[in-house]
């Protein structure tokens, strides 16, 4: 609004110089040059004010795919699969200047693994502001869609919602958080918005991104996890072809998920089930130790052990996987400060 109280002053400063050079001759000379600079910042003003207000451009839109990288490799803990296939799936995706369909992606896995943190650096590496963008929209399955009885209201208002960002920005980013608690069919209402349509009343979703976060999934995740465990073998030897299969197959089949026989998975058109792995001692003390440097602590290996063993560990006569990931690592260290 004020953008456009300033460019209607400036026009009508505009208009007010040129009445004046056509009344009074003698400053001709003097109005029309100052008409001619006031044309340029007539024609400037909206690119310069580009710089302070965020807009779909991009000034505030802008991948950094070397940022991306490095944010997975220093602050996300034990989770070589999902860094793999979301540096290639986002880099893809927005390098290329004609996808057939947004980008799709349904991240699984335990509580406190990193799915959220994941989605806050995916967000950052596109967006100048991060979640805070204008352009990032987040969901949470327990707030925005709470009773099952208005489902047919929930789906109406996300399809208008979806609708609208889009149209506003092409480049927007909706993350679905609690996937698991989603009412069953209620995400099916958003499946013309995931797939190749060129065009779906004049409005083009194929620049869009789509991020599910769910629990699902994870008995399976940890079961691979484990048996790697017990028959010796590294973690890192694991690959995302031993766990997407069962993984999306157990999605599907949870009556309690908000995937239960969704026609997103039954039409292929989630391009990436992206596990994410337990976490065992050794990531929970990496968390730890990188919260302490976020909070300006003092590096304190110590404190890091003390934080790590604090945790509960599961299956219960192994105690190799952290139950809560690294979910309450902050409150962990504020007992210990």
């Amino acid at each position: 609004m004020q953008s456009r109280t300033r460019l209607v002053f400036l026009t009508w400063v505009f208009s007010n110089l040129i009445l004046t050079a056509a009344i009074e001759p003698i400053s001709t000379g003097i109005a029309v040059g100052m008409a001619a600079a006031l044309t340029g910042l007539l024609a400037s003003y909206q690119n310069v004010f580009y710089y302070f207000q965020e807009c779909c451009r991009p000034e505030w839109i802008s991948f950094n795919r070397t940022g991306l990288q490095v944010d997975l490799e220093q602050k996300l803990f034990g989770q070589h699969i999902a860094s793999k296939v979301l540096l290639k799936a986002v880099s893809g995706f927005v390098n290329n200047k004609n996808p057939k369909k947004p980008l799709v992606l349904s991240l699984h896995g335990w509580t406190g693994t990193g799915k959220n943190f994941v989605s806050q650096l995916i967000a950052s590496s596109i967006y100048k502001k991060g979640m805070s963008s204008s352009f990032v929209h987040q969901f949470v399955a327990t707030v925005h869609f709470p009773h099952s009885r208005e489902i047919d209201i929930y789906k109406t208002q996300l399809q208008q919602w979806i609708k609208g960002n889009v149209s506003s920005c092409a480049r927007s980013m909706f993350i679905f958080d609690e996937m698991d608690k989603m009412h069953t069919g209620l995400i099916d209402s958003i499946k013309p918005f995931l797939d190749y349509y060129e065009m779906l009343d004049g409005v083009s979703y194929r620049q869009a991104i789509f991020i599910f976060l769910s629990n699902a999934g994870g008995e399976s995740i940890t079961q691979v996890v484990l048996d790697f465990w017990k028959n010796g073998k590294d973690r890192e030897e694991i690959q995302l072809s031993h766990l997407e299969s069962a993984m999306s197959l157990e999605v599907f089949n949870n009556k309690n998920s908000g995937f239960w026989h969704s026609s997103l998975i039954d039409k292929n058109l989630i391009d990436f089930f992206i596990p994410f792995l337990p976490l065992e001692y050794r990531h929970v003390r990496m968390c730890a130790l990188a919260e302490m440097a976020i909070q300006n602590m003092e590096k304190d290996e110590d404190i890091a052990d003390k934080v790590a063993k604090d945790m509960v560990y599961s299956p219960k006569d192994e105690r190799v996987f952290s139950s809560k990931g690294c979910k309450t690592i902050t409150s962990k260290l504020e007992y210990y400060k």
